[in-house]
Protein backbone atom coordinates (compact mmCIF):
# COMPACT_ATOMS: atom_id res chain seq x y z
CA UNK A 1 0.00 0.00 0.00
CA UNK A 2 0.96 3.63 -0.71
CA UNK A 3 1.47 5.91 2.15
CA UNK A 4 1.32 9.77 0.29
CA UNK A 5 1.35 13.17 1.71
CA UNK A 6 3.17 16.05 2.44
CA UNK A 7 5.59 18.33 4.27
CA UNK A 8 3.06 20.10 6.38
CA UNK A 9 3.01 22.98 8.31
CA UNK A 10 2.58 23.40 12.05
CA UNK A 11 1.22 26.70 12.51
CA UNK A 12 0.04 26.71 16.03
CA UNK A 13 1.29 23.68 17.41
CA UNK A 14 3.03 20.32 16.09
CA UNK A 15 -0.21 19.11 16.94
CA UNK A 16 -2.17 20.57 13.89
CA UNK A 17 0.22 18.78 11.21
CA UNK A 18 -1.52 15.63 11.28
CA UNK A 19 -4.98 17.88 10.94
CA UNK A 20 -4.02 19.56 8.09
CA UNK A 21 -2.40 16.60 6.48
CA UNK A 22 -5.99 14.59 6.76
CA UNK A 23 -7.47 17.68 5.12
CA UNK A 24 -5.04 17.13 1.72
CA UNK A 25 -5.57 13.77 1.53
CA UNK A 26 -3.05 12.26 2.76
CA UNK A 27 -1.99 8.92 4.34
CA UNK A 28 1.05 10.27 5.63
CA UNK A 29 3.31 13.19 6.31
CA UNK A 30 6.29 15.50 7.24
CA UNK A 31 6.53 18.26 9.67
CA UNK A 32 9.38 20.32 11.43
CA UNK A 33 9.00 19.74 15.34
CA UNK A 34 10.76 22.91 15.82
CA UNK A 35 11.88 26.33 14.41
CA UNK A 36 13.82 25.00 10.67
CA UNK A 37 16.24 27.68 11.03
CA UNK A 38 17.18 28.35 14.57
CA UNK A 39 20.10 25.99 16.49
CA UNK A 40 17.82 26.00 19.88
CA UNK A 41 13.62 26.05 19.70
CA UNK A 42 11.21 26.29 22.25
CA UNK A 43 10.13 23.44 24.35
CA UNK A 44 6.82 21.32 23.79
CA UNK A 45 4.74 21.04 26.11
CA UNK A 46 2.68 17.65 27.42
CA UNK A 47 -0.30 19.14 26.72
CA UNK A 48 0.91 19.80 23.05
CA UNK A 49 2.24 16.57 23.10
CA UNK A 50 -0.67 14.73 23.91
CA UNK A 51 -2.92 16.64 21.37
CA UNK A 52 -0.24 15.45 18.66
CA UNK A 53 -0.56 11.85 19.45
CA UNK A 54 -4.34 12.31 19.96
CA UNK A 55 -4.89 13.88 16.48
CA UNK A 56 -2.37 11.08 15.08
CA UNK A 57 -4.70 8.16 16.39
CA UNK A 58 -7.91 10.44 15.06
CA UNK A 59 -6.36 10.67 11.69
CA UNK A 60 -4.93 6.94 11.29
CA UNK A 61 -1.51 8.71 11.38
CA UNK A 62 1.12 6.05 12.85
CA UNK A 63 4.89 6.58 13.37
CA UNK A 64 5.71 4.67 10.72
CA UNK A 65 4.26 6.86 7.95
CA UNK A 66 5.34 10.41 9.50
CA UNK A 67 9.16 11.76 8.38
CA UNK A 68 9.96 14.64 10.42
CA UNK A 69 12.82 16.49 9.22
CA UNK A 70 15.55 18.46 11.18
CA UNK A 71 16.29 22.13 10.98
CA UNK A 72 18.62 23.23 8.13
CA UNK A 73 21.60 25.02 10.39
CA UNK A 74 22.57 21.40 11.22
CA UNK A 75 26.08 20.24 9.74
CA UNK A 76 27.20 16.94 10.86
CA UNK A 77 30.14 16.76 8.99
CA UNK A 78 31.31 20.26 9.53
CA UNK A 79 34.84 21.22 9.71
CA UNK A 80 34.27 24.00 12.21
CA UNK A 81 34.68 22.48 15.65
CA UNK A 82 32.43 25.21 17.08
CA UNK A 83 29.83 24.98 14.07
CA UNK A 84 30.01 20.77 14.54
CA UNK A 85 29.53 21.17 18.63
CA UNK A 86 26.75 23.06 17.64
CA UNK A 87 25.29 20.92 15.39
CA UNK A 88 25.82 17.59 17.19
CA UNK A 89 23.98 19.35 20.04
CA UNK A 90 20.88 20.46 17.94
CA UNK A 91 20.82 17.40 16.39
CA UNK A 92 20.31 15.43 19.59
CA UNK A 93 17.98 18.47 20.66
CA UNK A 94 16.13 17.20 17.43
CA UNK A 95 16.07 13.53 17.68
CA UNK A 96 14.85 13.47 21.45
CA UNK A 97 11.70 15.58 20.55
CA UNK A 98 10.92 12.63 18.22
CA UNK A 99 11.05 10.62 21.09
CA UNK A 100 8.95 12.95 22.98
CA UNK A 101 6.06 13.15 20.13
CA UNK A 102 6.46 8.97 20.09
CA UNK A 103 7.88 9.12 16.44
CA UNK A 104 10.69 6.95 15.12
CA UNK A 105 12.27 8.69 12.51
CA UNK A 106 13.96 11.94 11.88
CA UNK A 107 15.30 12.74 8.46
CA UNK A 108 18.09 15.03 7.78
CA UNK A 109 20.67 16.23 5.28
CA UNK A 110 23.94 14.08 5.82
CA UNK A 111 26.79 17.62 5.85
CA UNK A 112 28.95 19.50 3.91
CA UNK A 113 32.89 19.62 4.02
CA UNK A 114 32.86 22.94 2.40
CA UNK A 115 35.95 22.34 0.93
CA UNK A 116 38.36 22.55 4.03
CA UNK A 117 38.47 18.86 4.61
CA UNK A 118 38.48 15.78 2.33
CA UNK A 119 35.02 13.98 1.75
CA UNK A 120 36.02 11.34 3.42
CA UNK A 121 36.70 13.22 6.50
CA UNK A 122 33.24 14.79 5.99
CA UNK A 123 31.45 11.25 6.08
CA UNK A 124 33.67 10.09 8.94
CA UNK A 125 32.16 12.94 10.75
CA UNK A 126 28.77 12.35 10.13
CA UNK A 127 28.55 8.88 11.31
CA UNK A 128 30.99 9.33 14.52
CA UNK A 129 27.67 12.55 15.25
CA UNK A 130 25.29 9.80 14.20
CA UNK A 131 26.71 7.25 16.79
CA UNK A 132 26.86 9.98 19.51
CA UNK A 133 23.46 10.70 19.26
CA UNK A 134 21.83 7.02 19.28
CA UNK A 135 23.84 6.37 22.21
CA UNK A 136 21.80 8.90 23.96
CA UNK A 137 18.70 8.59 22.55
CA UNK A 138 16.42 5.61 21.82
CA UNK A 139 13.76 4.59 19.47
CA UNK A 140 14.42 7.32 16.92
CA UNK A 141 15.69 6.26 13.48
CA UNK A 142 18.30 8.91 12.34
CA UNK A 143 17.14 9.20 8.27
CA UNK A 144 20.07 10.04 5.60
CA UNK A 145 18.29 12.08 2.70
CA UNK A 146 20.30 12.13 -0.63
CA UNK A 147 21.07 15.32 -1.76
CA UNK A 148 21.78 17.14 -5.32
CA UNK A 149 25.37 17.19 -5.07
CA UNK A 150 25.09 20.82 -4.84
CA UNK A 151 28.44 22.73 -3.65
CA UNK A 152 30.48 20.99 -1.47
CA UNK A 153 27.44 18.92 0.12
CA UNK A 154 28.12 14.90 0.47
CA UNK A 155 25.44 12.50 0.21
CA UNK A 156 24.57 12.63 -3.76
CA UNK A 157 25.92 9.52 -4.01
CA UNK A 158 24.68 5.54 -2.94
CA UNK A 159 28.12 5.00 -2.05
CA UNK A 160 28.42 8.05 0.00
CA UNK A 161 25.27 6.94 2.04
CA UNK A 162 26.58 3.62 1.78
CA UNK A 163 29.93 4.53 3.33
CA UNK A 164 27.98 6.75 6.27
CA UNK A 165 26.01 3.27 6.87
CA UNK A 166 28.68 0.89 7.25
CA UNK A 167 30.44 3.08 10.19
CA UNK A 168 27.45 3.04 12.56
CA UNK A 169 27.71 1.40 14.81
CA UNK A 170 23.75 0.20 15.50
CA UNK A 171 22.26 -0.30 11.97
CA UNK A 172 18.88 -0.90 13.50
CA UNK A 173 18.49 2.61 13.61
CA UNK A 174 20.24 4.06 10.49
CA UNK A 175 17.80 4.56 7.41
CA UNK A 176 17.87 6.66 3.62
CA UNK A 177 15.07 8.78 2.29
CA UNK A 178 15.76 9.33 -1.17
CA UNK A 179 14.31 12.42 -2.91
CA UNK A 180 13.32 12.07 -6.20
CA UNK A 181 14.49 15.58 -7.63
CA UNK A 182 17.49 15.42 -5.94
CA UNK A 183 18.11 12.18 -7.56
CA UNK A 184 17.57 13.24 -10.78
CA UNK A 185 19.52 16.38 -10.50
CA UNK A 186 22.98 14.22 -9.28
CA UNK A 187 22.73 12.18 -12.34
CA UNK A 188 20.52 8.96 -11.49
CA UNK A 189 18.07 8.75 -14.92
CA UNK A 190 14.94 8.13 -12.95
CA UNK A 191 12.83 9.34 -15.95
CA UNK A 192 13.92 6.69 -18.39
CA UNK A 193 12.49 3.03 -17.95
CA UNK A 194 15.40 1.03 -18.60
CA UNK A 195 17.84 3.33 -16.24
CA UNK A 196 14.61 3.60 -13.58
CA UNK A 197 15.61 0.10 -13.01
CA UNK A 198 19.30 0.24 -13.25
CA UNK A 199 19.06 3.08 -10.69
CA UNK A 200 16.99 0.82 -8.01
CA UNK A 201 19.33 -2.23 -8.52
CA UNK A 202 22.26 -0.28 -7.87
CA UNK A 203 20.55 0.84 -4.89
CA UNK A 204 19.83 -2.20 -3.74
CA UNK A 205 23.68 -3.06 -4.57
CA UNK A 206 24.88 -0.12 -2.85
CA UNK A 207 23.11 0.40 0.00
CA UNK A 208 19.99 -2.21 0.02
CA UNK A 209 15.96 -1.97 0.06
CA UNK A 210 15.91 -2.96 3.84
CA UNK A 211 17.36 0.49 4.79
CA UNK A 212 15.01 1.90 2.79
CA UNK A 213 12.76 4.48 5.14
CA UNK A 214 11.13 6.69 2.85
CA UNK A 215 10.96 8.65 -0.21
CA UNK A 216 10.81 12.65 -1.05
CA UNK A 217 8.50 13.05 -4.17
CA UNK A 218 9.41 16.15 -6.31
CA UNK A 219 9.73 16.73 -9.83
CA UNK A 220 12.50 18.48 -10.70
CA UNK A 221 12.74 22.24 -12.68
CA UNK A 222 16.98 21.23 -13.76
CA UNK A 223 17.81 18.97 -16.34
CA UNK A 224 19.50 15.40 -15.48
CA UNK A 225 22.90 15.90 -13.24
CA UNK A 226 22.59 19.76 -12.92
CA UNK A 227 23.72 19.53 -9.52
CA UNK A 228 20.84 22.05 -8.34
CA UNK A 229 18.43 21.57 -5.79
CA UNK A 230 15.37 22.40 -7.06
CA UNK A 231 11.75 21.08 -6.73
CA UNK A 232 9.00 21.09 -9.77
CA UNK A 233 5.12 19.91 -8.93
CA UNK A 234 4.38 16.63 -9.79
CA UNK A 235 4.24 16.38 -13.74
CA UNK A 236 5.85 20.02 -14.85
CA UNK A 237 9.52 19.26 -14.42
CA UNK A 238 11.88 17.24 -16.08
CA UNK A 239 11.35 13.71 -14.52
CA UNK A 240 7.66 13.93 -16.09
CA UNK A 241 4.57 12.16 -15.18
CA UNK A 242 5.46 9.23 -16.37
CA UNK A 243 8.44 8.43 -13.49
CA UNK A 244 5.85 9.11 -11.20
CA UNK A 245 2.82 6.51 -12.69
CA UNK A 246 5.61 3.85 -12.71
CA UNK A 247 6.79 4.53 -9.16
CA UNK A 248 2.99 4.29 -8.28
CA UNK A 249 2.78 0.74 -9.30
CA UNK A 250 6.30 -0.33 -7.70
CA UNK A 251 5.48 -2.41 -5.06
CA UNK A 252 8.95 -1.74 -3.78
CA UNK A 253 8.13 1.54 -2.27
CA UNK A 254 4.79 0.14 -0.42
CA UNK A 255 4.51 1.13 3.39
CA UNK A 256 6.76 4.48 3.36
CA UNK A 257 6.05 7.29 3.64
CA UNK A 258 6.04 9.06 0.53
CA UNK A 259 5.83 12.83 0.94
CA UNK A 260 5.36 15.73 -1.36
CA UNK A 261 7.85 18.81 -0.97
CA UNK A 262 6.72 20.41 -4.20
CA UNK A 263 6.40 23.98 -4.37
CA UNK A 264 2.53 24.77 -4.28
CA UNK A 265 1.05 23.82 -1.84
CA UNK A 266 -2.27 24.94 -3.03
CA UNK A 267 -2.22 22.21 -4.84
CA UNK A 268 -0.74 19.13 -2.69
CA UNK A 269 -4.68 17.63 -2.40
CA UNK A 270 -4.79 17.67 -6.13
CA UNK A 271 -1.27 16.11 -6.89
CA UNK A 272 -1.82 13.34 -3.47
CA UNK A 273 -5.12 12.50 -5.19
CA UNK A 274 -3.84 12.52 -8.78
CA UNK A 275 -0.94 9.83 -7.38
CA UNK A 276 -3.22 7.55 -6.32
CA UNK A 277 -5.30 7.83 -9.14
CA UNK A 278 -2.25 6.13 -10.80
CA UNK A 279 -2.11 2.79 -8.83
CA UNK A 280 -3.29 0.08 -11.15
CA UNK A 281 -4.85 -2.71 -9.18
CA UNK A 282 -4.76 -6.58 -9.71
CA UNK A 283 -7.27 -6.60 -11.56
CA UNK A 284 -6.68 -3.91 -14.01
CA UNK A 285 -2.78 -4.51 -15.09
CA UNK A 286 -0.76 -2.37 -16.80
Amino acid sequence: MKYIGAHVSVAGGVSNAPVEAHAIGAKAFALFTGNSSRWVSKDISDKEVDLFKHNCELYGFTPEVILPHDNFLINLGSPDEKKLKLSRKSFLDEMRRCEQLGLTMLNFHPGSHLNEISEEECLDKIAESINITLDKTQGVTAVLENVAGQGSNVGHSFEQLAHIINKVEDKSRIGVCIDTCHAYSAGFDLATPELYDQTWKLFDEVIGFNYLRGMHLNDDKRKLGSRIDRHESIGKGTLGKAFFTRLMNDPRFDNIPLILETPDELIWAEEIAWLYSQIVSEKDPL
